[in-house]
């Protein structure tokens, strides 16, 4: 039987992606992250995104802010009057101690006067993944509206995909995938995604193949060797998440 393949959707965003802001250059997810990795001349940036017990959408990886703030416990739990106290800096180094966490409100005013582009990862408080999913997506596509180039939404659940597809139809999406479950192509073509972004290790030739067929592009996340960068580019992947902002240039 003849394989039917899809054409792959019209793909604006650049090969580069600076992971949660310049990855470890400065604090993860933070605006002095954002201008880090814009000095180096990255132009698209990744981050994660979720809720405070208020409803306002900040960045933060980890469910709780022990890592990487001076606060404890379940970050989803506090308030953003709570949260914005906190300081997302002074662990990282003493440059940054007192950078506060961000919203993706001021992410968006960061990437729309400097003409950057965003993958927000939706990264919710377990328990509340389709909610999140549509807070965010409703709240990015408000930030983006009218914008001739909309973020791309991502997540490793399809719930919080699910949310933001039924809040935000027109916003592309993406499955997060950092192993080959049961059923993943299924799920990425019910919840309508554009784009499949993979552990790094994941891709080759096959698994490549299947997801252009499928009409989706293919990313990888966390590349930061340059083997496996020349690797991938070789199995032509559609775009590479970095840390390494001052390794790679986003021009390549």
């Amino acid at each position: 039987m003849k394989t039917v393949t899809s054409p792959l959707p019209v793909w604006p965003y650049p090969r580069w992606i600076a992971h949660r802001g310049a990855g470890k250059l400065a604090p993860e997810n933070t605006l002095a992250a954002f201008r880090e990795g814009s000095q180096h001349g990255y132009r698209m940036f990744e981050c994660d995104a979720k809720l405070s017990a208020d409803g306002v959408v900040f960045l933060l990886h980890d469910d709780t802010l022990d890592r990487t703030t001076d606060g404890q416990g379940i970050a989803g739990d506090q308030t953003w009057a709570a949260l914005s106290r906190r300081d997302a800096g002074g662990w990282h180094s003493r440059r940054y101690a007192g950078e506060p966490l961000a919203t993706l409100e001021a992410v968006a005013s960061f990437c729309k006067a400097n003409a950057c582009l965003l993958n927000i990862e939706i990264k919710p408080t377990p328990g509340l993944e389709e909610e999140t999913g549509r807070v965010v997506a409703r709240e990015a596509a408000r930030l983006w509206a009218g914008a001739d180039i909309s973020p791309l939404m991502t997540s490793f659940q399809p719930h919080a995909l699910a949310g933001a597809r039924e809040a935000a139809p027109h916003l592309p999406r993406g499955l997060l995938l950092e192993s080959l479950w049961d059923g993943w192509l299924e799920h990425a073509r019910t919840l309508g995604c554009t784009a499949i972004v993979c552990d790094q290790v994941l891709w080759d030739a096959k698994l490549m193949a299947t997801v252009h067929a499928a009409g989706m592009r293919a990313l990888a996340y966390t590349v930061n060797e340059p083997d496996m960068a020349e690797g991938l580019w070789s199995l032509a992947i559609d775009g590479l998440i970095t840390d390494r902002v001052d390794l790679f240039s986003p021009a390549a």
